[in-house]
């Protein structure tokens, strides 16, 4: 039986997600990726509808069995984190409105999922998503790859 993932790299200006199925011979396929952007100069609470709404659309098209977070890690700047708390927080809330399981993974546990070293740059993560998922182009936007890995990432736990 194969299992479809979300895999979602949070944001408030671009949160990128990715949608693999995990094959039966453990093999993973890529179905979709993308990032849902939205504009600085709209009100947050536009920004976070707009984020909802296209993240309901695409669980509605794909249906997952899982969705894979990243987490939220240091930022130097407090109100970034702030606004990436925020959207994180769509992102759990919808999920959990379809009764999706959510797992959550660091930055670095991602970036090793998919190139065994954990502080890989946008490029390495993008030419290994491209590789494992036997792409013909590079996935962009990188945090359209970032989606990706999350989802690799949940593929390599074994859920």
């Amino acid at each position: 039986m194969t299992k479809i993932i979300l895999g979602i790299d949070p944001g408030i200006a671009d949160t990128g997600y990715g949608v693999i199925q995990v094959q039966n011979d453990n093999r993973l396929l890529c179905l979709d990726y993308g990032s849902i952007k939205t504009k600085a100069n709209e009100p947050l609470p536009e920004r976070l509808e707009k984020m909802a709404g296209e993240l309901e659309k695409i669980i509605k098209k794909y249906k997952p069995e899982l969705v894979s977070v990243e987490q939220l890690f240091f930022y130097n700047n407090a109100k970034t984190a702030f606004m990436v708390g925020q959207a994180r927080g769509v992102v759990l809330l919808i999920s959990r409105q379809h009764k999706i399981p959510i797992v959550e993974f660091t930055p670095l546990q991602i970036k090793q999922a998919v190139s065994t070293y954990g502080q890989a740059s946008k490029l390495q993560v993008q030419r290994m998503v491209k590789m494992i998922l036997n792409l013909k182009e590079l996935p962009k936007p990188d945090d359209a790859a970032d989606g990706l890995a999350a989802a690799i990432c949940a593929a390599n736990r074994k859920f």
